[in-house]
Formats: structure tokens, sequence, C-alpha cells
């Protein structure tokens, strides 16, 4: 969500001085999908969803300077058309650097709870399927490259969408299912965590576990 630059930087050194490694997506999918495959033991991935210009502004030299891989989830809706959102040249300036994935989060984002309320059966699916097939086939017009990863939009996710998902062609899904990926997760509803502005490197430690750093704020170690 949304996170100040600051606290963002705050969270990086937290992962580094405690030994994660920033790793792309694809090779976590490669990890599930292949029980030969490998991963470091504390790997982390970024995902940014939504396409917010501050993805170009802060993110892509925070980025760079760190080596860090990141996949973004957008809506192409917005691209182009929000004043908050990226641009199809953005994207691509983004993509050229290397370091940037650009996979779906649907056409424009909707509450798929309440579409289901509202449209009947038959055309609820077939809504469905034209917001996974509408985004794929724009990210892959727009910028080349393949696009078969979806972030569920408010990480709502159910059996019925995930086999639309994958009549869609989509290979994985992500879900806001706050914890680490296991071997076992279905390939279309893998959890990730929600970071916020509140998860301060004490907050961070204690979701993901870790010995609590001092905290900067107090000077001294949570209680």
């Amino acid at each position: 969500m949304t996170v100040r630059t600051e606290r963002f930087e705050a969270q990086l050194k937290f992962l580094r001085d405690h030994g994660f490694q920033f790793t792309p997506l694809r090779d976590v999918i490669r990890w599930r999908s292949d029980p030969s495959a490998t991963l470091p033991p504390k790997t982390v991935v970024l995902t940014a969803d939504d396409g917010h210009r501050s993805v170009h502004e802060i993110l892509l030299p925070i980025a760079k300077r760190e080596n860090i891989p990141v996949t973004l989830f957008i809506y192409p809706s917005a691209i182009s058309n929000a004043s908050y959102a990226l641009t199809w040249d953005q994207l691509r300036a983004l993509r050229h650097t290397g370091l940037f994935d650009v996979q779906s989060h649907t056409w424009w984002h909707p509450n798929f709870k309440t579409e289901r309320r509202r449209l009947a059966p038959t055309e609820f699916r077939r809504f469905v399927l034209a917001q996974l097939t509408r985004s794929r086939e724009r990210i892959e017009q727009e910028l080349g490259e393949p696009v078969d990863m979806l972030a569920w939009p408010f990480g709502i996710y159910d059996d019925e969408l995930t086999a639309l998902a994958a009549q869609a062609n989509y290979r994985a899904g992500f879900t806001l299912v706050a914890r680490a990926v296991r071997r076992d997760d279905a390939m279309l509803a893998l959890p990730r965590y929600l970071i916020l502005d509140e998860d301060t490197p004490d907050r961070l430690a204690r979701r993901l576990g870790e010995p609590q750093p001092r905290n900067q704020a107090s000077g001294g170690p949570l209680p």
C-alpha cells in the first residue's frame, strides 16, 4: 500500500541486514513448479500493484541502486490515462532496465465480490474472462513480453475465479494471504505480504519471525 520512501528504505535495510536476498518472481514460480529447483534460504520478492507514477519516480532509482528485481502488476485501463498512473512509455523504460517484469492486475481492478452480486452467473464469468484476457493482451501488445501472472484485485479469489484464470492462460496468481509461499500452494492462489507504512523494522521482524532490531524511533528494543 502507501509507504513513505524513508520507511521503504528502512525496510530494505532490515531485509539486507537479516540476510534476505531479492529474487525475480519467476524464480519462485520455477521453484514452485520444479521439485529440482532451489532458492536461497531467505528469498524475498518485491512486487508492486496498480502502476502508479511513484514506481518510475521513486522506486526505479532505488531498484537500480540496489539491483532489486521488481514485478509490477498493472491494470491497463489506467495506463497513460489516469493522472496518478504510469504511461506506456515509462513502462517500456522500466522493462528496458532488465529489473522490471510487468504483469496483469486485470483490466480495471474490479471488486469481483461486488460484480458477482450484480451479474448473473454466465454474465459474471464472461466479465471475469474479459478482465483477465483484455489486460493480458494489451500489456503484451504494448510491451512485447509474455503475461502469464496475475495479482487478484483486493486479494479476492476463489475456486471459480482461479479456474477462469487458468482458462485465460494464466500460470500463477497472487493473493494477499500474509505468509511465505510453500511448495504445495495452489499456483493461482499464491500468498503475498501486504506491506504498509506501519511496517517498521520491529514490526517486520515480528511478521517474518526474525530477531527484532533496535527500535530506531524509541532508541531501544521493543518490549
